[in-house]
This record gives structure tokens, C-alpha cells and sequence, in this order.
């Protein structure tokens, strides 16, 4: 995910110097440019906003625009590029697949699932790290469970237990966060405790959303007693939505 994003800001910056460069090559695309900045500038530096420092703000805003997009395919290009790149990284983010929730997709009708499985790994000393900061997900692929313990500053939080078995006991996930979206997709038939605790946020669980300002709730599903498998959940949070999710 990393990797990635050093390269669309790569490739944005070096088409964007060159956007520049045609546009200082152009008289007319400069000044409409030089325009437009300084009426943004003036706007900004205003301490008493008023409408015509916002109509000022807005025209110029609008001005280095229009400099920008005439200056060539390049600008469109970058846009294209930017809007590709977030719709796929959102899909990744959140795994979802779009042909997934079409029904007219050919195959879908006879669709054959491999159940695939991983080699049991030894978990005493076992010693990992997690990322502190941005987006991640666990369980986009086939994984051994092992009871997850996490510790984020900033950034949304995916976890599938779709991609695992969960033992016949009780199974723990500890989620510490700051700020950021937690994510936890579930399968049915698996018993679900969900104890969380936030400063400002909401619990949305078993179709229930529980707005939350500087409480802590303790919830079960229906079936928690009745079910051999179940997973405790406990979330903490200072700012952010948790999400229980069961498929």
C-alpha cells in the first residue's frame, strides 16, 4: 500500500511540473494563472471574511482551473490517473468486488469455491509489528487465526475472519485505536460479543447503531450461548465508527 503511494505521487507530480511548464509557455494560460493565485492570496490573507472575499476566493479558485485544464491533455490525464487510482485503492481497502452484487454476471450462476488451507506456524515467541498509521486489512487472503491484538494511532482498520476457521473456544480481538474506521466482518454462525468503549463514535452491530459520546457498551448477539464458536471483541477508541459486520 505504501509502494503505491509513493507512486501515484510521483507520477502526479511529474505530470503536474509539466502542466506547469506548458502553462508558463503560454502568455494568455500565465496570466489567467497568475490571476487566479493572486486573488486566492488576497482572499486568504483577509482576516474579516466577507462575501466578496469568498466571491474572490471562488473566482480565483476557478481562474487557475480553467489556466490549468487548457494547457493541454496532461491535466486531464492527471485526473483520470487520480480518480482510477482512488476508486481501486477504496475497493482494495474495503474488499469489496463490484461484479460480486451484479446479477447479471454468466458465471455466477455455476461458480465453483476452492477452500484453500495454510501450514500451522508455531505462535509461542512468536514476534511481529503492526503498522501505527494508515489503512490495513487482515484476512484479505487464507490465514491460520490466532487471537489479534492491535495497538493503531490513525488510519481504517479491516479485519475478515472470512478467510480463517475459528478454533471451538472462545477467540479474542483487542482493538486499540485514536482515530479511524474499525471494520470487522464476521461470519454467521460464530457467536459475537462486542464490548466497546469511545469518546465520540458509533457501534453499528447486528443491524443496531449505537451512537456513543464518552461511553462504553457491552453487547451479544442472539446466538452467542447457543454457538461452539465465538469471538469476543473489545474495541477502544478516542474518535471513530466500529462496524460489525456478518455474511
Amino acid at each position: 500500500m505504501k509502494n503505491s503511494w509513493r507512486i501515484f505521487i510521483i507520477i502526479e507530480l511529474l505530470m503536474l511540473l509539466f502542466v506547469l511548464y506548458k502553462v508558463v509557455n503560454e502568455t494568455q494560460a500565465l496570466i489567467f494563472l497568475i490571476f487566479g493565485v493572486i486573488n486566492i492570496v488576497f482572499a486568504l490573507k483577509r482576516q474579516r471574511r466577507s462575501s466578496f472575499n469568498l466571491f474572490q476566493l471562488i473566482m480565483g479558485a476557478v481562474v487557475v482551473m480553467m489556466s490549468l485544464l487548457t494547457s493541454g491533455p496532461v491535466i486531464w490525464f492527471m485526473l483520470v490517473f487520480a480518480i482510477l487510482f482512488f476508486g481501486l485503492v477504496g475497493v482494495e481497502t474495503s474488499g469489496l468486488s463490484v461484479l460480486e452484487h451484479l446479477d447479471l454476471v454468466p458465471w455466477k450462476d455455476k461458480q465453483m469455491i476452492n477452500v484453500e488451507s495454510v501450514e500451522p506456524e508455531l505462535k509461542n515467541g512468536k514476534r511481529f509489528k503492526r503498522q501505527l498509521f494508515g489503512n490495513q486489512r487482515i484476512g484479505s487472503t487464507v490465514y491460520e487465526w490466532d487471537d489479534i491484538n492491535l495497538s493503531v494511532f490513525s488510519g481504517d482498520t479491516i479485519i475478515d475472519l472470512g478467510n480463517t476457521i475459528l478454533p471451538k473456544e472462545d477467540n479474542v480481538i483487542i482493538i486499540r485505536k485514536g482515530f479511524g474506521r474499525t471494520r470487522i466482518i464476521v461470519p454467521m454462525g460464530v457467536g459475537v460479543m462486542v464490548e466497546h468503549a469511545t469518546v465520540s463514535g458509533k457501534l453499528v452491530f447486528d443491524e443496531q447503531s449505537y451512537a456513543m459520546k464518552n461511553e462504553a457498551i457491552k453487547i451479544f448477539s442472539h446466538d452467542y450461548d447457543e454457538n461452539v464458536r465465538r469471538v469476543k471483541i473489545v474495541t477502544n477508541t478516542l474518535l471513530g465508527d466500529v462496524e460489525v459486520v456478518r455474511i
